[in-house]
């Protein structure tokens, strides 16, 4: 019998921990091609609002070299934005655990950024990185955290990696607290996404897996005091469109 410590969700199901990477990797696997198309789709766009918002608050420099992180960001489209707003002395590694949506984000970057040295694609696993301490300028993860079998772990490697006064930025779905708009929302979640997701991508159980990843995520103010753990000082959260996302920010003091 596996004990209780050994188990996690995937979703609202129980699963052994050992097993819920393969099964993520599995939803990625079958949406990659059209990830953005459906991002794009779900949020009504709202998406690039939010990580404009990440952008503007992450500030990268322009005038000095500037390492920067993506995790969970395969297709890119963090990195892009992070490139287009830093100096031309700045870098970015995006690292994946699925080797599916690197694949989308390298050609992304190929007809975008041709021959630019600026971007590489690393496949990686966030609780783990095969990465130098101490060495980014800054660490970024949009709407993946909820993915990662263990948060608290990947939390301490986002700390590892990072300088001393490096900043650890998360956007990632949160809880609607705003009446009416939370029901509003949880129907739109259940009863549109996953048929949608079916129509774009021939796949409805990948989006009804993402729908009831948001519900098991923590709580901000929750994931707030998990970064504080793993060594973050000023923590805090930024909610967006009535609680539907929040940013999170932290610094590596």
């Amino acid at each position: 019998m596996t004990a209780a410590s050994d188990t996690t969700h995937f979703g609202y199901e129980t699963v052994p921990l050992a097993q819920k990477q393969a099964k993520v990797d599995d939803v990625f696997h079958k949406v990659a091609g059209r990830y953005d198309l459906m991002n794009d789709l779900m949020s009504g766009g709202l998406h690039r609002i939010w990580k404009d918002a990440l952008i503007t608050t992450l500030k990268p420099a322009r005038d000095r070299p500037f390492h920067h992180l993506d995790v969970a960001g395969g297709t890119g489209d963090v990195a892009f934005q992070v490139l287009e707003a830093a100096g031309p002395q700045a870098d970015v590694t995006v690292l994946d655990i699925n080797a599916e949506m690197l694949s989308v984000g390298r050609e992304r970057a190929q007809r975008r950024f041709p021959g630019d040295g600026r971007i590489r694609f690393v496949q990686g696993n966030a609780e783990a990185l095969a990465l130098p301490e101490g060495h980014f300028d800054a660490y970024t993860i949009a709407f993946g955290i909820r993915n990662v079998p263990q948060i608290d772990l990947a939390l301490a490697e986002a700390h590892r990696v990072l300088k001393r006064g490096g900043r650890f930025l998360c956007l990632e779905f949160s809880h609607v607290d705003v009446p009416l708009l939370d029901r509003i929302y949880e129907a739109y979640s259940f009863n549109v996404i996953p048929p949608m997701g079916r129509m774009v991508t021939g796949e409805a159980e990948p989006y009804q897996y993402l729908v009831e990843s948001i519900r098991k995520f923590p709580k901000p103010q929750a994931f707030a005091a998990m970064m504080e753990e793993a060594g973050f000082r000023r923590a805090r959260y930024t909610p967006m469109t009535g609680g539907v996302v929040a940013l999170h920010s932290g610094w590596k003091l």
